[in-house]
């Protein structure tokens, strides 16, 4: 289950993808978005944001930049980026039961034989179909398709 915060994460980094390229005061690669103009944009509470913001830097995907001429970018272009990439670094394996995900194996307490398990093996088989869908889809491809409208001018918040 995809939790509010990687929700609000996805929407942020479209916001973040629409301004990459846009003539920016300071970057050749588009313009620094503030976060209150991300938190319009994705509909996040602003402190809410905020800790987003920091998982997607600490996780490597954008750029921050405190002062005047701050704000966020991407850390790289949007083609670059997975969206199953990004929905790992906020919650965590795409797996609905530990014993089925790739990065964060677990065994069940109660599984006897985890090599046999028909549950597993299901569990396995969904993980991969959703990861086939999330790991092909930049977010490039996903801020292009994405409905959510654009709130702002994302242009008149180069600062």
């Amino acid at each position: 289950m995809l939790t509010m915060k990687a929700k609000y994460a996805l929407r942020a980094m479209c916001a973040l993808a629409r301004a990459h390229g846009r003539p920016g005061a300071d970057r050749a690669d588009g313009p620094r978005l503030q976060a209150r103009t991300i938190a319009q944009h994705s509909g996040a509470p602003g402190k809410f944001l905020e800790s987003i913001l920091v998982d997607l830097r600490e996780a490597g995907f954008i750029d921050s930049r405190r002062g005047q001429k701050g704000g966020h970018t991407l850390a790289r272009p949007p083609e670059h980026i997975m969206v199953g990439d990004l929905i790992r670094a906020i919650d965590g394996p795409l797996a609905a039961v530990l014993c089925a995900s790739v990065s964060a194996y677990r065994p069940c307490s109660d599984c006897r034989d985890p090599d046999g398990c028909t549950l597993r093996a299901l569990m396995r088989e969904a993980r991969d179909a959703i990861s086939d869908v999330l790991d092909r889809r930049s977010l490039a491809e996903f801020a292009r398709a994405s409905s959510t409208p654009t709130l702002l001018n994302l242009e008149g918040d180069a600062r």
